[in-house]
């Protein structure tokens, strides 16, 4: 076959497959009715919320390993999108991200991990696609409402900030910037975010909207002629694998930015192999982008091993490459963003689907997935295929993951089973990367102190091992106290931020191992409000992420107003025991708890403010620390000794 591009004559292929099931069905896959859609390529997402977080407190070389495992090309999934949250201090699925500015006047281009992870991307493949998306924003953007767009000139201002801050503190230049969800879709927004990306030289930085549904973003796009001169792709989430006809119509670029959210187990890899191709075939999708990049977040928080592997073990530095990892390289190692895929893609009659692939220079890749109905090929190609195979076992727990088969070349007949995926291809430098094996999955230290001395982890604002649910607990260098405590944890933000998940009303952060029942935890803590200031160290936490508001525990709280109170809830409604503690703001104190079966004790300074408060439930569950509301307080000399 010959076609003409432009003024270059270029030479393709002329390929034949024939797919036998009882009668018999042909497919042809060539370029005779010419190209289909250009591929832009496949990614993953960090955040929405704090899906990465445990990943940062992995020990060298497992954390590069993990990173090599995502990121690197030709060696694992290598990923050619990476998009990340907007840290906006507000709960946005599995925890808390810090936004670059808490206040109005706050600005800080090294709070949290995203900087590092986008980072760590680009020196493993600098032509790696970036993407950023807010989920949330500060209480401030909103000016007191749980509103974004009241003052859409600040929202803008503070979203290409952001970008600005990645390009000058971190040299990582941002490609696309997302709009996220029915409740923040605004026009006029969206607009405003085009102008001031322009005023400020970031030309170059592509809108994507509305990473929610088809509609209603592609009816306004095809009526409103300069949002459609805004917005370079329509983005949604879990399509389905379908798409809209008006989609079709407006021209742009279609892509699913956000899909999968699959248990990251072999049913999951199956899953994902279905969405990779059939996003293309039935919707014309050319990015899929899978939520989330890693599941490095604790298992018993909502949506567990929902990341393309699991690494959620840096105190063991156990991490396991799943399938999804394999799933993705079938396709990501053989091809780039930039190729085109052939319009003769589609469904075999009896279950599964194919596309095909070429980089107009004489390079050719198909990937099919069978993850119905057993088939037969037949194939007729003048020139060598590499052949990367992929089989799910179910009955026998025998599966085969991205295995490298012998070449084939001319004429050859191969067998494609139920739960299969093959890529056949010209690109010869496909890998199975690997490194030893980590080492064995251990449950979290019974044992555990922090100091929170920064000295010891300078590059990350957090504490290791501790998930924010609500509220941000960074770093703290008190340079006014010279003493014990010029180094703690403080919770940060002071104010609700605008959110789409029910942040709770107290801020919390969680740690250790959801399955202990029988501790001690202690704490030294320090109030910062006067008279309202107010709080806590916990055990026995039953819940996390979007559920956080309804989380029941055994709470010890201390006031500045003089008081103390022991709950058996997040929000204190169920009330253990409560009476006089002398504790005042700015002052600080050590908080005990200890939690032995059905009873429970705690001391202040060391002496007894109250014991043998009966329990019931819950019977096990996380430790956590946190406030009686949206204030400043700070934290030190943390301590865990679980005894079961």
């Amino acid at each position: 076959v010959r076609m003409n591009i432009g003024n270059q004559c270029w030479v393709f292929w002329g390929i034949f497959l024939y797919i036998s099931v009882c009668l018999g069905v042909d497919y042809d896959l060539d370029d005779r009715t010419g190209l289909g859609r250009s591929f832009d390529g496949i990614g993953a997402l960090s955040g929405g919320g704090a899906t990465s977080r445990l990943l940062v407190n992995y020990a060298e070389p497992y954390r590069s390993q993990i990173l090599d495992y995502l990121f690197k090309p030709k060696f694992g999934a290598s990923l050619q999108i990476l998009k990340v949250e907007i840290g906006g201090d507000a709960q946005t699925t599995d925890g808390t991200e810090p936004s670059h500015m808490h206040y109005e006047d706050d600005e800080n281009y090294f709070r949290g991990y995203e900087w590092w992870l986008m980072r760590e991307a680009k020196k493993r493949n600098p032509n790696i696609t970036l993407i950023g998306l807010p989920w949330a924003f500060p209480g401030w953007v909103g000016n007191g409402e749980n509103w974004p767009y009241s003052f859409p000139d600040i929202t803008a201002s503070y979203v290409v900030s952001w970008i600005l801050g990645a390009k000058q503190y971190h040299d990582l230049d941002i490609d696309y910037v997302g709009i996220w969800n029915e409740r923040h879709f605004n026009n006029k927004y969206i607009k405003l975010l085009r102008y001031t990306l322009d005023k400020r030289g970031l030309e170059r930085v592509k809108i994507i909207a509305s990473d929610n549904l088809w509609e209603p973003i592609t009816s306004v796009v095809i009526a409103d002629k300069e949002l459609q001169d805004a917005v370079e792709i329509l983005g949604v989430h879990y399509p389905g694998t379908n798409t809209v006809p008006k989609a079709l119509k407006t021209g742009k670029k279609l892509w699913s930015s956000e899909d999968y959210s699959t248990f990251n187990d072999n049913v999951g890899g199956g899953c994902w192999a279905r969405i990779l191709n059939q996003n293309y075939v039935n919707g014309k999708m050319t990015a899929t982008i899978s939520w989330n990049l890693v599941s490095s977040y604790y298992d018993d928080l909502p949506f567990g091993r929902d990341g393309l592997m699991t690494a959620n073990e840096p105190w063991s530095g156990n991490y396991v490459v799943e399938s999804p990892i394999w799933i993705t390289a079938h396709t990501t190692q053989f091809t780039e963003p930039g190729w085109v895929y052939l319009q003769t893609v589609g469904h075999f009659t009896h279950g599964g689907s194919y596309v095909a692939l070429t980089d107009e220079r004489g390079n050719l890749t198909i990937i099919t997935e069978t993850m119905v109905r057993l088939l037969k090929l037949n194939s007729i190609y003048l020139n060598e295929l590499q052949v990367w195979h992929s089989k799910f076992d179910f009955k026998t727990n025998k599966t085969v993951l991205f295995q490298n088969l012998r070449p084939i070349k001319g004429s050859f007949s191969i067998e494609l089973d139920v739960d299969e995926v093959y890529t056949f291809t010209t690109v010869r430098n496909g890998q199975r990367g690997s490194y030893p094996d980590p080492p064995s999955s251990a449950p979290f230290p019974k044992s555990y102190k922090d100091d929170f001395d920064v000295s010891g982890n300078p590059y990350f604002s957090e504490a290791p091992n501790f998930a924010d649910q609500t509220g941000v607990f960074e770093y703290f260098t008190n340079l006014t106290d010279p003493g014990p405590h010029v180094s703690t944890l403080r919770q940060v933000v002071t104010q609700r931020p605008v959110t789409w998940v029910a942040d709770a009303d107290q801020t919390i952060s969680v740690i250790g191992d959801y399955k202990w029942h029988d501790l001690m935890v202690s704490c030294d803590i320090y109030m910062e409000a006067v008279h309202t200031g107010g709080v806590f160290i916990a055990v026995r936490v039953d819940k996390g992420g979007g559920v956080i508001r309804s989380t029941r525990g055994i709470f010890f709280w201390v006031y500045a107003d003089g008081t103390y109170k022991v709950t058996n809830d997040l929000s204190g409604m169920t009330v253990l025991a409560e009476g006089l503690s002398g504790t005042r703001a700015r002052v600080w104190y050590k908080l005990t708890l200890t939690v032995k079966g059905n009873y429970a004790s705690a001391d202040l300074n060391g002496y007894p403010l109250w014991k043998n408060a009966v329990l019931w439930e819950p019977r096990h569950g996380w430790v956590a620390i946190g406030t009686s509301s949206f204030e400043l307080a700070q934290f030190d000399n943390f301590a865990i000794e679980a005894l079961a």
